[in-house]
């Protein structure tokens, strides 16, 4: 070092972190290091940082030798304790010294024997360009004793400090080979002489047990990060693993300290818990530029603490991590390099960046996320932990000690070391007495795990092996598992015990009979008795268990069964037990029993002689089963199987027998057998009998008579010969057997017959045995042949066998002679059965067979044949008809009444029998049109026959008669277009049938005439294929349309057509019910037009077209808007179209709407229709702000007055606003956006003063300034409607700190206790306290102040002098006071100080600033002094226990005052809510409404529901109203038409002033005459304008002047007819005092009677005495002022004729009335709801107040306060003293005598609630206090969140006031509860 250099070092507390001032240019050549890994820069002692501490901490001396490598010099500087204190007695300047400069090698200087040593130090200097030594005499003797006892343990230290410069980076890793880096180049040796001892010497480099060597090497992987610190603070970091390895940890322990006994042996039973690798330690060790700080470290990051809920890793792997931080030089150290100032708070900071290195690169990551894989890798690949798996649950365990018996998890398998071991494996143990063999029945890991986990520890439950020798269990660690031992070792051990046990049976058959393995037997063979014999594997006879250790052998017993297994079950028949005798055997006797078929099992069982147990230790005893079957005997007995019926005769049939053997089991015929059948009456023979399961005798056939049909009952008796029981008796049923003939009757061969008639045939179907037989389908036949066309019989006999065989008639055709036919008689179905044949001879028929019809003319009779057309005059008579009839043999028959009645005609349905028995038919009317022919028919129908003879009448035209003509091709013509069709003309006769009488010459005398007939175009032709005339061509001349009637007229004759007149085709568009197109129509824009636009197509001449289906469309401008959009009409039937009323959006100005249509692809031009748009004066589109934007906002104060109005479109102020929706919002403004958060703050604008001249203006004064300074946004806000708030343009404020007030610390440091002793720890008042200046709302100010902070340290008592001093026994102490605050880095005391034992004093600092002129707060801090350091230390202790107290108390207090506000405020506010409800139900009375005490709610409801009625129904009553339309108000200042500004109740007076009025009814007023002026030129001066500011306004009546009949008061004469002044019957509905100017002038004092002769009577008296004005009468008379009357000018029409103009009706007075009532009823119902509200509120705080939590708190309160008492009584201070202290340091609650607070407190009270963070109250109480408040009032948050959910539900509800509750200024904790989630 230079000399300056060294000078600088000498300098106390001047570090690399403070230089400045003059001391700055002497380290001018200091560079900053470049950066390098672990900051390893040697830039730690650059300075000198902490030397001098160091020094005089080990000495009393130090001597600094050094010579820069450009220097001749050598600098020396001795600094020695003894030289200071002597300079201190001298009063010389202490801190001062003198710096030698000399040559190398120069040691004259050096005079002490002492310091002889360094004689040999200084000649070395001659070998060295370059040096600093520092040798350190007067070493303090503890210091001595240390280095000799614990030499290596300071080593050790050393070399952990100093780790990363002697190893380089990487540290110390001992497995890896050296190499000299530029970082690892440094060697640190220590020697240490003694006399007499051979001096110690170590390099720090060889040391290989300091923890960092130990956390290297014991390391599986390391995780490597960075961190960047706001500014150029780096920090490296890492994290080490340490694995678990088998059974162990391989975390380093400190050999320092350590934290774990040496392991001891442990019993059977010992039960160890796993602590912790790294216990309580932090991960972090911190390094500043790659030196070790010791007393800083940092417990861990959130990114690697150990998660709350299971991560990817399990919770212990995060305490087998180790770490460093290596900070750059931008981090401060303490000046003696133990701590660091500020690293962890700066590192946990939320902007502080971690990312990753990775192979030397850094990569930015999510950190959290990487850490965490990592962790979990590293977990998986080097724990060598036991893993538990196939987790089975957890359980307790009984056998153990109370507090060991559980949680205990159970599982299946463990892996371990690589190798797994499952339930049921074999293993062996080691270190037990004896060793134990078995199988691992689980595992048992002591806690409340769940699922798979790795774990150390644990233990291993074992069954014993082999479990028939050991039937126990044992528990162990798993520890003491053999991994050593193979499975197969274990498993011959046990194989060699398990060779003692039992193994087989040996089973012989002494006496035969022996039963086979799955022998078949049959039922009854016995089974031969058994011998048995128990052998082991060794094959040795043994009839007990063999011996163990733990008890007597057990004789063994064998246990014989036989069970039979069957579908139902297994069933045990037999059952024995045997014991060995000694002498004999194992014996069982033959058994002969076994009958029942089915499978068998023979079991033999080894079982215990005690328990009968077959098993023994969970081993099956030895035993044998034999299978086998019984099956059935041979047959002795037989019966008959099921039989298949019917039994025919002489069908063969089966007979199926089964057989049984002795004990009824179904058996087989295997012998040869002849059976015997035998029947009574029958003959029998059978074919064969087969053998077999299935035994049938077959064939057998039965033969004889039986009765019927349904059969005849025999007994068969069947017989086996050599059988024990060889016969049995079968009952049958035979029936008769298949058809073999046919027999008939008659049985004659020829039989004979009349044509015409059928014959009957008796037939029978008989059997081989001629039994009458019958079966399915069995239909007999008979066929004629002979004749054509003749019938077949049919009969079926399926049921009976026989049957009358006939049919229909047999009938030849034209048989004139007898005739022979054949009969064939069969049974189609039946092809075995003979047909049988018969002879008829058929003779003619005697009955009717033919009909003729004749004419007689005159003595002539003209046969009319079938079907002929006979030809007749329409209309006329057929006269004469007659008819003849004949049989087969042409032979006339006589017509007989019976005869006659089968005749029918069918054109008459009377009939005259008389003429009938003569041969004559009915007349014939022949029909009048010769297109209706007329079919007539004869018939005669009876038993034989049908005969029938018809003709056809054909009708002949007669004479002509009339004129017809028939309209072609519709009866419709367009108007202008001819007829589409023609008119055809004929000539009829009388019925109309057409004659051809037209020629082609009938056309000249053809005529045609009709009104407006058009005759131009007529052209008429002569039809001569139809004989008519046709009229094409007519058109009719343009006119009304509707019917045309037209007369056509030929010869003689004529006839009238109507054709229908429509209009043309559409040519036009017309609007319907529209004003005049011309003028342009006002519309205010956004406002519906007046009318709805609805078109009619009409033709070129006007008349409307009924076609339907035209599209109509608008067309417009795109600046004009219409809503709803504009939409394709079509027109209906009427050729119409509605297109509705449409709101208008458009610009100021005229626009125009035209309709068009399309018809047959061209477009109709509609009319265009004008538009004047005017703005709408009621439309509110923005809010206009005003205040004064110079003003400055001080927090706590108020603002300055905004001036709000509601602005319009046409730019003028809206007045008449509710001032209700008019709001002001103000909010802190954040980083998140502009827009309003839902909290914030509401206020309404004030009242309205009297000096407020501009109307429709709202105003926002002295609304409160936020108490916390910062930026803050106002928004105001217009509510449009329910959903929509206009807002103005956000106003920004800055809200600026209020005047200084006070002097407080940054963070409140705790009561200090000091002691006047030598330790400067035990002394120290202060340590870092930062003071600031705030206002009365804490926010810090002053920043601008410049001045000092005098700290004076006080008494309680004024006069007390014995009062402490400072260091340098001073009372007073000046810092500097810059930038608004003063550091004090730290106050101590002096030592040996004055001042009195346990006595409490303060150290009050008093600010003195020149520039302000107020005096400030001080702030005053106590201590407590005391003489003892023991007693301090504990005094210590009590007085943190007291600040802590203290603030507790502070809350519970705060707590309970806030529940108490907030319970007088719920009173207040039910008192409040009752007195609304009182004073609205009087106001109910008074409308004679009376509500029960009871049920009120839906008495309200049901009362407002009914007069709800009432009032709609009134409101829909037809009253008179006003059709003129009103003109669209444009702007504000236009009132309207004067016929809507007033209303008449009384029709005759609205009928006589509306007249009166009539010539003004239509004229606007407006307020201004610029309004009239723009109205007069918008409608080009055709509308009427009054402005009222033109009006002369002294010249207008008084409203309150009485009639004239009155003088002073008095009446002057008694009037008759009810006079009133007219302008008293008007009422306004708005603008009453415009209104009142307007009919004032146009009245005046005009006056309505009754009547005419009431108002001459009137004016005559009047006229006495004043002017009379004009008079009224209500029956329409009129008397000017000037007495004229009568005439028509003078008399007022009826209603009907004023066309509209009239003053409308007032809504009725009831319906006011109602809704005054209704308005009540709404009002009483809130109040009721609400009074029912709070009145639950305040009983659930007041329940609340009741809980055992609050009265729990109190008690906790009680007992605080009782103890604060006792520790300020031990530490002597003054409870009253305390007590204004800790109101002077606590949060402030302010209160009222009144329940309520006002409204200032109420505002501030939310504000603090809504616009103050968290991190303001933070700043108040600081991080360690909100901890501790935190813990205090845990559960204390429902009470507050009652209070504001109250608010928020009065505000909601709408309150007037909308205050909250909680009117305290609550301090943090209560803030922090507000804030927390609620559940």
């Amino acid at each position: 070092m230079t000399s300056k250099q060294l000078n600088n070092w000498a300098v106390y507390r001047l570090s690399k972190f403070t230089r400045q001032g003059d001391f700055e240019s002497d380290h001018s050549g200091y560079v900053r290091p470049v950066p390098v890994p672990r900051s390893l820069n040697s830039d730690i002692s650059y300075f000198g940082v902490g030397g001098k501490q160091a020094v005089f901490f080990v000495g009393q001396s130090a001597r600094m030798i050094s010579k820069p490598a450009d220097s001749q010099d050598v600098h020396e500087l001795v600094l020695s304790k003894e030289d200071f204190e002597k300079k201190e007695k001298n009063k010389e300047a202490i801190y001062s010294g003198y710096i030698r400069n000399r040559k190398p090698s120069d040691s004259v200087h050096i005079t002490n024997d002492d310091e002889r040593f360094l004689h040999h130090l200084i000649i070395e200097e001659k070998e060295k360009d370059s040096f600093t030594a520092v040798v350190i005499t007067g070493v303090q003797p503890e210091h001595i004793q240390y280095l000799k006892n614990y030499f290596h343990l300071w080593t050790r230290q050393l070399a952990h400090i100093y780790h990363y410069y002697i190893h380089g980076p990487k540290g110390n890793e001992i497995r890896t080979s050296k190499e000299v880096e530029p970082f690892n180049n440094i060697d640190i040796e220590i020697s240490m002489f003694e006399k007499g001892k051979v001096p110690k010497i170590v390099n720090l480099r060889e040391i290989q047990d300091d923890m960092q060597t130990l956390y290297v090497n014991t390391a599986a992987d390391s995780f490597e990060f960075k961190a960047h610190v706001e500014g150029d603070g780096v920090v490296e970091g890492i994290i080490r693993y340490h694995p678990f390895l088998y059974d162990r940890e391989t975390y380093p322990d400190d050999p320092c300290f350590p934290s774990k006994l040496k392991d001891e042996d442990d019993e059977d039973d010992c039960f160890i818990l796993e602590k912790a690798a790294r216990g309580k330690r932090p991960i972090f060790e911190c390094f500043w530029n790659g030196r070790l700080i010791p007393y800083t470290s940092v417990e861990d990051f959130d990114w690697c603490t150990p998660p709350k809920k299971r991560g990817l890793a399990p919770i212990e792997c995060y305490n087998r991590i180790s770490g460093a931080l290596f900070t750059n030089d931008k981090f401060q150290v303490s000046t003696n390099k133990l701590t660091f100032m500020d690293l962890e708070l700066k590192l946990k900071d939320k902007n502080t960046l971690f990312t990753r290195i990775l192979n030397g690169q850094e990569q930015r990551m999510k950190i959290d996320r990487e850490f965490a894989l990592w962790l979990k890798d590293c977990h998986e690949k080097y724990d060598k932990q036991i893993k538990f798996t196939l987790f089975k649950g957890v359980i307790t365990r009984p056998d153990l000690p109370s507090k060991k018996q559980g949680p205990w998890a159970t599982y299946a398998a463990i892996e371990w070391d690589g190798k797994i071991y499952k339930a049921g494996q074999l293993v062996k143990t080691i270190k037990t007495l004896p060793l134990f063999y078995g199988s691992i029945v689980r595992f048992f890991l002591y806690g409340d795990h769940d699922g798979e986990v790795y774990a150390t520890g644990g233990e291993v439950q074992i069954a014993m092996e082999p479990q028939a020798l050991y039937d126990e269990v044992r528990t162990v660690p798993i520890a003491k598992l053999d991994r050593t031992v193979a499975e197969k070792a274990v498993k011959k051990y046990v194989e060699d015990e398990m060779a003692r046990l039992p193994d087989r049976l040996s089973v012989t058959w002494p006496e035969g009979d022996e039963l086979l393995p799955n022998e078949v037997r049959p039922a009854g063979t016995p089974i031969g008795a058994l011998r048995i014999e128990i052998l082991n594997k060794k094959g040795e006879a043994m009839q007990k268990l063999p011996g163990t250790s733990h008890g007597g052998s057990k004789k063994l017993l064998v246990e014989l069964k036989v069970i039979l297994h069957s579908s139902s079950g297994n069933k045990e028949i037999i059952s024995h037990i045997s014991q060995h005798g000694g002498k004999w055997p194992y014996w069982f006797k033959k058994m002969e029993n076994i009958q029942k078929l089915g499978n068998y099992t023979l079991k033999l069982q080894v079982v215990l002689n005690e328990s009968n147990a077959d098993t023994y230790a969970g081993r099956p005893l030895p035993s044998k089963a034999i299978k086998f079957s019984v099956k059935e005997g041979k047959p002795e007995k037989f019966s008959f199987g099921l039989l298949d019926l019917p039994f025919r005769v002489g069908v063969p049939f089966n007979i199926p027998l089964e057989f049984q053997d002795e004990f009824g089991h179904t058996s087989q015929l295997v012998t040869d057998i002849q059976p015997v059948l035998e029947a009574s009456g029958l003959s029998l023979h059978y074919e064969e009998i087969t053998k077999g399961p299935n035994c049938v005798i077959r064939g057998v056939t039965a033969k004889g008579p039986v009765n019927s049909c349904q059969g005849k009952n025999y007994n068969l008796k069947v017989t086996l010969p050599g059988l024990k029981e060889d016969s049995q008796i079968l009952k049958i049923r035979l029936l008769p057997g298949h058809p073999r003939r046919l027999k008939v009757k008659p049985d004659s061969e020829i039989l004979v017959i009349e044509n015409g008639t059928a014959f009957p045939f008796q037939v029978e179907v008989l059997d081989e045995s001629d039994n009458i037989t019958a079966q399915p389908k069995l239909i007999v036949h008979c066929k004629f042949s002979g004749a054509p066309n003749l019938p077949v019989y049919v009969v079926d006999c399926s049921s009976s066998g026989t049957s009358i065989l006939t049919g229909s008639a047999i009938q030849v055709q034209n048989i004139k002679k007898d005739q022979t036919l054949k009969a064939r008689i069969e049974i189609p179905s039946c092809k075995d059965v003979a047909p049988v044949e018969k002879t008829i001879k058929l003779l003619p028929s005697s009955h009717v067979a033919r009909l003729q019809i004749f004419s007689v003319e005159g003595q002539k009779a003209i046969q009319i044949k079938h079907q002929d057309e006979v030809n007749w005059i329409a209309g006329d008579i057929m006269h004469n008809l007659i008819f003849q009839m004949y049989d087969e043999g042409e032979r006339e028959i006589n017509i007989t009444s019976a005869l006659a009645e089968k005749i029918k005609v069918n054109w008459t349905p009377e009939i005259n029998k008389e003429h009938l028995l003569q041969g004559l038919l009915p007349d014939v009317q022949v029909p009048t049109s010769v297109k209706d022919m007329r079919y007539c028919q004869v018939s005669f129908q009876d038993d034989h026959v049908s005969l029938e003879s018809a003709f056809t009448v054909r009708p002949l035209p007669d004479e002509p008669k009339h004129l017809k003509c028939e309209m072609k091709g519709g009866k419709t013509v367009q108007m202008g277009q001819e007829l589409q069709g023609e008119v055809v003309i004929i000539i009829t006769d009388q019925y109309g049938n057409q004659i051809q009488a037209f020629s082609p010459s009938s056309l000249s005398s053809l005529s045609i005439a009709g009104v407006g007939l058009d005759s131009s175009n007529l052209k008429t032709t002569f039809q001569e294929n139809t004989q008519s005339i046709s009229v094409r061509g007519i058109k009719f001349i343009p006119g009304p349309p509707g019917n045309k009637d037209l007369c056509f007229t030929w010869r003689e004759f004529s006839d009238f057509i109507r054709v229908q007149l429509i209009s043309g085709p559409p040519a036009k568009l017309l609007l319907i019910d529209w004003p005049e197109l011309k003028e342009s129509i006002p519309v205010i824009n956004g406002r519906d037009l007046q009318n709805p636009i609805i078109v009619q197509l009409c033709d070129q001449w006007d008349n409307p077209a009924p076609v339907q289906h035209v599209k109509i469309s608008l067309t417009k401008a795109s600046n004009l808007k219409l809503m709803p959009s504009n939409q394709q009409h079509k027109t209906d039937e009427k050729g119409r179209a509605n297109l509705g009323v449409f709101s208008v959006f458009a610009p100021r100005g005229e626009h125009t709407l035209q309709v068009k249509a399309i018809y047959n692809k061209s477009i109709i031009e509609g009319p265009i229709i004008k538009l004047m748009i005017l703005p709408d004066p009621e439309k509110p589109v923005r809010l206009n702000v005003k205040y004064d934007k110079d003003a400055s906002f001080l927090a706590g104060g108020l603002f300055t007055d905004f001036m709000i109005s509601v602005i319009s479109e046409d730019d003028s102020i809206i007045k008449n606003i509710n001032p209700a929706r008019i709001s002001m919002k103000m909010w802190k403004l954040s980083t998140s956006g502009n827009r309003p958060p839902a909290n914030a703050e509401t206020f309404s604008c004030n009242k309205i003063k009297d000096n407020d001249k501009e109307d429709g203006c709202f105003y926002f004064r002295d609304k409160v300034i936020p108490n916390k300074v910062g930026t803050y946004c106002i928004q105001f806000g217009f509510m449009m409607d329910k959903t929509n708030i206009l807002n103005s343009e956000q106003v920004i404020v800055e809200v600026l700190p209020n005047q200084p007030v006070k002097l407080v610390p940054k963070i409140k440091p705790p009561t200090p206790a000091v002691s006047n002793v030598r330790s400067v720890a035990s002394r120290t008042l202060v340590r870092d306290l930062h003071l600031s200046i705030t206002d009365d709302y804490d926010n810090h100010t002053g920043i601008d102040l410049v001045g000092t902070i005098i700290a004076t340290i006080k008494g309680s008592n004024e006069e007390d002098t014995d009062t402490p001093l400072f260091i340098g026994k001073v009372r007073t102490l000046e810092f500097p006071f810059v930038n608004g605050s003063a550091e004090i880095m730290s106050l101590v005391l002096a030592e040996s100080s004055p001042g009195r034992d346990s006595t409490e004093y303060f150290i009050v600092f008093e600010p003195r600033l020149p520039l302000l002129s107020r005096t400030l707060e001080p702030y005053i801090l106590p201590f407590m002094f005391y003489n003892d350091v023991k007693k301090q230390q504990q005094m210590a202790a009590l007085t943190k226990e007291k600040d802590q107290l203290s603030q507790s108390i502070v809350m519970y207090k705060s707590l309970f005052e806030a529940s108490q506000q907030l319970l007088n405020e719920m009173k207040c506010q039910v008192e409040e809510a009752r007195l609304k409800e009182a004073q609205l139900r009087n106001e109910l009375k008074i409308h004679n409404i009376d509500i029960p005490t009871t049920q009120q709610v839906p008495h309200i409801e049901a009362l407002l529901k009914r007069k709800l009625s009432e009032q709609e129904e009134l409101k829909k009553k037809p009253r008179r109203s006003c059709t003129l339309p009103n003109y669209t108000k444009g702007s504000g200042d236009v009132l309207g038409k004067i016929a809507h500004l007033a209303q008449i109740e009384d029709d005759r007076a609205a009928m006589v002033i509306s007249w009166h009025l009539a010539s003004d009814m239509d004229c606007v007023v407006t307020l201004t005459t610029d309004a009239a002026r723009r109205i007069y030129d918008e409608t080009q001066g055709r509308q009427q304008v009054l402005p009222l500011d033109s009006i002369y306004k002294k010249t207008l009546p008084d409203w309150k002047r009485s009639l004239p009949h009155f003088r002073n008061g008095k009446l002057y004469f008694k009037p008759i007819g009810d006079p009133v002044f007219a302008r008293d019957l008007l009422t306004f509905p708005d603008n009453v005092e415009h209104c009142e100017t307007v009919f004032g002038m146009l009245l005046g004092d005009t006056i309505i009677l009754d009547n005419l002769d009431a108002a001459n009577h009137y004016r005559k008296e009047v006229v006495k005495i004043t002017h009379c004005p004009t008079l009224l009468t209500r029956d329409g008379d009129r008397i000017r002022s000037n007495g004229k009357f009568g005439g028509l000018q003078n008399k007022a029409p009826p209603m009907d004729k004023l066309r509209g103009m009239v003053f409308g009706a007032p809504v009725p007075k009831q319906c006011l009335i109602l809704g005054e009532q209704i308005d009540l009823l709404q009002q009483y119902r809130s109040a009721v709801c609400k009074l029912d509200s709070v009145n639950k509120d305040l009983n659930s705080q007041l329940e609340y107040l009741r809980t055992p939590d609050m009265r729990k708190k109190k008690q906790e309160l009680d007992e605080h306060e009782k103890n604060l008492k006792l520790i300020e009584e031990k530490l002597g201070m003054t409870p009253i003293r305390k007590c204004n202290d800790s109101l002077r340091h606590s949060p402030k609650v302010e209160t009222t005598d009144c329940p309520v607070p006002p409204k200032r407190m109420r505002r501030e009270a939310t504000r603090q609630n809504s616009l103050h963070n968290s991190e303001d109250s933070k700043s108040q109480l600081g991080l360690a206090t909100l901890q501790v408040l935190w813990s205090h009032t845990h559960g204390w948050w429902l009470p507050f969140w009652t209070a504001q959910d109250y608010n928020q539900n009065r505000c909601m509800r709408g309150d007037r006031e909308k205050r909250p509750l909680v009117s305290v200024r609550m301090p943090c904790f209560l803030h922090l509860c507000f804030r927390r989630p609620r559940g």
